[in-house]
């Protein structure tokens, strides 16, 4: 696919500001009904996208199912919100002989960029938040996933949306997102992907001239899970091969440090490793298989890296063999001394076992604390006052307890962290929408026109 031009992103930026003021105006629940008629469109069209995500993305059926799944959820729940929120003024509660008011509206144009390792779900659900909020859309894809998102806004157009409204532009960050982040057109930018491109995009709106814009930035994790001698083994083990390894731990969600009490570390590790030796490795079109690829070459390169310093500096237990060809890389599961021998997010299936003692928890949690990430955390426990131990140690946006950390719901696990890992709001919770709108109040002194009509409730006879 070609990258878009500069002029086209000009283009592009005009016809989305000479739009967006009617689909403002046009409510809430007018802009409701487009999003559930893409949600429709997404499920009618699923296999076919669940063919590219495979194809394209490396997703497993199960992920591309879901990836749909989720993708309509976030039209639907996204429409809902734009009906409560966005449909006419809120009255305040104020003094007698003034009305006070409060709506939301649109910002103008967002720039919507999104990762490859959830290429329709994120991809669509950062353009549907926009759209309900107000907003037009200038999209841009990851480089390795524009298939897909060229899919997905066909069928936002099909589904009646002015095209003016959402553009499709595909390219490198470097220079089409470079492009956008610097437009001076631009009121708002919605991004997903690693902390580095988080800082530099942060950085460059700061050096902008012009209104300050706000940034929704989703970004990594390093998450952990902390297990205590209470919890059930085989649900242990379970939750933790689908959190470390599902998507080939693609996910910024997934599972990279596992806390293991001394006592159990040994029976539980056991067991993962013959959880390990069940897992298929190949290409995601088989049903049979169970983790596929990664991404590209550039990842598998960093992966690689990382396994030669696990075998120089801590104890691999277990490293599944790669399919040869294409570019796979098998799960490992390796044991480091603490949490402090990792210190950025390693994107891929390769999961670190510290063991703690139940007296120096705090000891053991302190380094994944200070890492300053703060987006998943899980806990296994039958005790709930470890959990809360835990959660008080390790802050973070999303923490599951006795259940895989990965697999967040629309409008149920409202998802998204603190500190190096996003800013907020929650996508898929009920704040969603307040970042991408702008608020007006309006207070209209009405004793000025004779008195307050509430209060004479003419109609009423009084």
């Amino acid at each position: 696919m070609r990258e878009a031009s500069v002029a086209e992103i000009d283009a592009a930026f005009a016809a989305a500001r000479a739009v967006q003021p009617a689909w403002d105006a046009a409510g809430g629940a007018e802009r409701a009904k487009v999003l559930r008629a893409m949600a429709d469109a997404l499920e009618a069209n699923r296999e076919m996208l669940m063919a590219i995500a495979v194809r394209e993305a490396g997703k497993s059926l199960p992920d591309a199912i879901a990836e749909v799944r989720e993708a309509a959820d976030f039209c639907r729940y996204y429409a809902l919100l734009a009906e409560r929120q966005f449909s006419g003024p809120q009255t305040l509660k104020g003094p007698v002989g003034e009305i006070n008011t409060l709506e939301l509206h649109g910002r103008g144009v967002f720039a919507c960029i999104s990762p490859w390792n959830f290429p329709l779900a994120i991809f669509t659900g950062q353009i549907a938040a926009a759209l309900a909020a107000g907003n037009a859309v200038l999209a841009k894809p990851a480089e390795q996933t524009a298939l897909i998102a060229r899919e997905a806004v066909r069928l936002y157009h099909a589904a009646g949306l002015d095209p003016r409204l959402l553009a499709l532009l595909p390219g490198r960050g470097e220079t089409v997102g470079a492009a956008l982040i610097s437009h001076p057109n631009l009121n708002g930018v919605a991004f997903t992907g690693g902390t580095d491109t988080a800082w530099a995009i942060n950085r460059a709106l700061a050096a902008r001239d012009g209104p300050i814009v706000p940034f929704i930035a989703e970004t990594g994790g390093l998450n952990g899970m902390f297990v205590d001698t209470t919890a059930l083994r085989e649900q242990v083990i379970d939750d933790v091969i689908l959190s470390a390894f599902g998507t080939a731990g693609q996910r910024c969600s997934a599972l990279r440090l596992l806390f293991l009490p001394r006592d159990t570390a040994d029976g539980i590790i056991e067991g993962l490793v013959g959880a390990m030796e069940a897992l298929i490795i190949g290409d995601t079109a088989d049903p049979a298989v169970d983790i596929g690829p990664v991404i590209d070459e550039e990842a598998q390169t960093k992966l690689q890296d990382h396994l030669r310093r696990l075998e120089r500096e801590a104890k691999v237990i277990k490293a599944l063999p790669a399919p040869p060809g294409g570019v796979f890389f098998g799960p490992v599961l390796a044991e480091i001394p603490s949490a402090a021998f990792l210190q950025k997010e390693v994107f891929g299936p390769i999961l670190h076992v510290v063991r703690y003692d139940p007296e120096d928890l705090e000891a053991a949690a302190a380094p994944l604390a200070q890492a300053g990430y703060g987006l998943t955390l899980g806990v296994h426990s039958r005790i709930e006052a470890f959990a809360e131990r835990v959660r008080a140690l390790v802050p973070a946006g999303n923490a599951y307890v006795n259940r895989p950390i990965i697999g967040a719901v629309v409008g149920v696990q409202p998802f998204g962290g603190e500190g190096l890992s996003g800013t907020g709001p929650k996508a898929g919770g009920p704040l969603a929408l307040t970042r991408y709108a702008v608020e007006r109040s309006v207070s209209t002194n009405i004793a000025a026109q004779g008195g307050d009509p509430v209060l004479l409730n003419l109609e009423g006879g009084l």
